[in-house]
């Protein structure tokens, strides 16, 4: 079972820059690839970024260029650098890794990220 902890959330105001990080625990074998989605009220969930294991990544078109999804396979965490926040990106977000071998899906249990002046 693989367990997913999120942190780095938080307020800030327009323009600002936030770091998440997620960090996983527990007993696996590999974790193929790991992204971050977002939830914000009244809307659907949403993959922002994802990213292999071996640095592939990919991005929602509306937060390419100022977000970026990276990885550190040794202590097996997932970071999203956030830059020029928007009201818009207020939500939850949440971690999310796949296992190789037993194709399971884990999450996180969400960071609160709020933009506002």
């Amino acid at each position: 079972q693989v367990q997913l902890v999120e942190s780095g959330g938080g307020l800030v105001q327009p323009g600002g820059s936030l770091r998440l990080s997620c960090s996983a625990s527990g007993t696996f074998f590999s974790l193929a690839a790991m992204g971050w989605y977002c939830q914000a009220p009244g809307k659907q969930r949403e993959l922002v970024a994802s990213i292999t294991r071996d640095g592939r990544t990919a991005y929602v078109d509306s937060v390419r260029g100022r977000f970026t999804i990276s990885r550190d396979n040794a202590k097996n965490t997932v970071y999203l650098q956030m830059n020029s926040l928007s009201p818009g990106d207020t939500a939850v977000y949440r971690c999310n890794a796949y296992e190789i071998g037993t194709s399971a899906t884990y999450w996180g249990q969400g960071t609160q990220v709020t933009v506002s002046s």
